[in-house]
């Protein structure tokens, strides 16, 4: 959890969504515990009350859960949560203004997955 913060979203959201992205990429473990919302505080240089925001949005989304008194811990089935929604989100946003820029310029279907197939080999 070395990531900046920025000004273009919400500090909270932010959190979550480091915390997303270090389970996705095998930082965070699923049954591991997270930093707790004094250590991003500091870390962050933040408000505690903000942190907890962003850790109560997992914890609420069912990614994080708490063990009384030893802190919150990262779900078992986190990861393909967040997979799964984060894939609707690229497809729902990402996808959406690709097409739709693609179109404007003129970019036919077929131009779209020439460059895409030819990018992943």
């Amino acid at each position: 959890m070395n990531q900046r913060l920025t000004e273009e979203k919400s500090i909270y959201l932010q959190i979550s969504q480091m915390i997303e992205t270090d389970i996705l990429r095998g930082i965070l473990l699923e049954e591991e515990r997270v930093p707790s919302t004094n250590e991003l505080a500091k870390l962050y240089t933040i408000n505690p009350a903000t942190a907890a925001k962003g850790i109560n949005q997992l914890v609420e989304a069912g990614i994080l859960y708490k063990k009384r008194g030893i802190g919150m811990f990262v779900a078992s089935g986190a990861t393909e949560k967040i997979r799964a929604r984060r894939k609707e989100e690229f497809y729902r946003v990402q996808l959406q203004e690709l097409l739709e820029e693609a179109k404007r310029l003129g970019i036919t279907r077929a131009e779209l997955i020439e460059k895409i197939g030819g990018e992943s080999k």
